[in-house]
């Protein structure tokens, strides 16, 4: 016998967790929403989703639960529908959670993006990714900095990463350092940030996007949405540019949500092609050609530049990389460490006999990871571990890959040299050239 309501269970990973269940059953009185789960990333579990962000039907709130509870809760809570609602999962990894989940008796359930894009009032470019680390960030800044150059004012939206309390997180905007701090933002959110906030360009970020959109629509011409993992957009794009990394080639093939990107793309950028392997990148043309024939295709690189090679150049280093890129992105190393190499260091020291507390566990957990220490702080005892990993580490020299200014964040008494790196188009089409097409087009209405 049917039951009145529909019991559900989220899962996710604080993002697009939260935006599935505003936009899909917030209001929707044939569900129920019985508790969220919480999954790859630290901290992030055992908090609540709070009234106020929860709606009417919620008076008390909906229970945030590690994934690690996921069969137990579908019994404890009697569980009908089980919801996958965060990305970057290769196809194993879905159908694992599909299988525990129908295992108890639940139904699972993916979420499509006409009930999750909101429409926007303003002209809105998508930058999205089919992994974890391909280079979407050099992309955005890209596109933002060829709208500038057309006499626009872009309004950079951030997929979202409330990793702190959400009743103050609703909608966030950021113009300056300060806002970083004044957020309490984690090392992640500050990788996003920071970059943006020193060209300028106001960024926008939260965890209710309907408010968060309707706030950005007042600050700006066109709004660019930098995408996080490989996440689908949550605002219905006008131009979907979404970049491959043929440093790991078949993957746009076999990762969630990332190969519905490719297949929605009207603009697919295969960057890193300096570093790639020929093969691999072939075998990934041949891949995006075959999944979405009528997209334009660019390629690209993003080549590390440092402002003074000679603190690495013949030095003990230690890399530091952008945090989701080594650890649930899968990569070994990312440009911190093809900096290294490239200025000559003498030394890579490995990390790991340094690490503690959450910092081993994250190499204990991620143990693709190679000579490489990851840029973690999802909180401040994180953060502080984070920190005492690097001052632990025998080096001469502190190569940051990660996005941020790590000088901000942790005083040594060792030289930082941070490694910067910007796209660079190679042959034709370039993105100017795909962007002034579409801003002709949409003037032209």
């Amino acid at each position: 016998m049917r039951r009145e309501k529909i019991r559900v269970l989220i899962l996710g990973a604080a993002g697009r967790d939260f935006h599935n269940f505003n936009v899909c059953f917030r209001d929707n009185p044939r569900y129920e929403v019985v508790a969220f789960t919480a999954g790859q990333l630290p901290n992030i579990a055992n908090r609540i989703y709070p009234p106020e962000l929860a709606g009417s039907l919620y008076p008390d709130g909906i229970p945030i639960y590690p994934e690690s509870e996921m069969t137990e809760l579908i019994r404890k809570l009697d569980i009908d529908l089980v919801v996958l609602s965060y990305s970057d999962l290769l196809y194993s990894e879905v159908m694992r959670l599909a299988s525990k989940a129908m295992a108890e008796g639940a139904s699972f359930m993916l979420v499509g993006p006409k009930d999750t894009m909101l429409e926007c009032s303003k002209p809105v470019i998508s930058v999205c990714a089919v992994r974890t680390g391909a280079g979407k960030s050099t992309v955005t800044r890209r596109v933002c900095d060829i709208l500038v150059k057309r006499g626009l004012k872009p309004v950079v939206v951030r997929h979202p990463m409330p990793y702190g309390d959400l009743s103050k997180q609703v909608c966030m905007k950021f113009e300056t350092y300060k806002d970083l701090d004044r957020y309490e933002c984690t090392i992640e959110e500050r990788e996003e940030f920071e970059p943006h906030i020193e060209r300028g360009y106001t960024v926008f970020a939260g965890v209710d996007y309907e408010v968060v959109l309707r706030e950005a629509e007042k600050h700006g011409d066109i709004i660019v949405w930098d995408g996080g993992n490989n996440d689908l957009p949550f605002f219905k794009p006008d131009l979907h540019i979404v970049v491959v990394d043929p440093l790991r080639p078949g993957h746009e093939l076999s990762s969630y949500p990332g190969e519905i990107n490719l297949r929605m793309a009207d603009v697919v950028v295969v960057n890193k092609v300096v570093s790639a392997n020929p093969k691999d990148l072939m075998t990934v043309r041949e891949n995006v050609r075959r999944a979405n024939p009528n997209a334009v295709l660019i390629e690209a690189a993003s080549p590390p530049k440092v402002e003074n090679p000679s603190l690495i150049r013949g030095k003990k280093v230690l890399v530091v990389e952008d945090g989701p890129t080594v650890t649930h992105g899968g990569l070994p190393y990312s440009i911190g460490y093809i900096a290294a190499i490239r200025y000559g260091a003498a030394e890579i020291v490995d990390p790991r006999p340094y690490a503690i507390g959450s910092i081993r566990e994250a190499f204990e957990k991620y143990t693709h990871m190679s000579n490489v220490l990851p840029a973690l702080g999802y909180g401040k005892s994180q953060l502080a571990e984070f920190i005492e990993t690097i001052k632990r580490v025998p080096c001469d020299t502190v190569v940051s890959g990660t996005p941020i200014d790590l000088a901000r964040l942790v005083k040594l008494d060792k030289p930082i040299v941070r490694v910067r790196y910007e796209l660079q188009e190679i042959g034709e089409p370039t993105l100017e050239d795909v962007i002034a097409d579409f801003l002709r087009k949409m003037h032209h209405g």
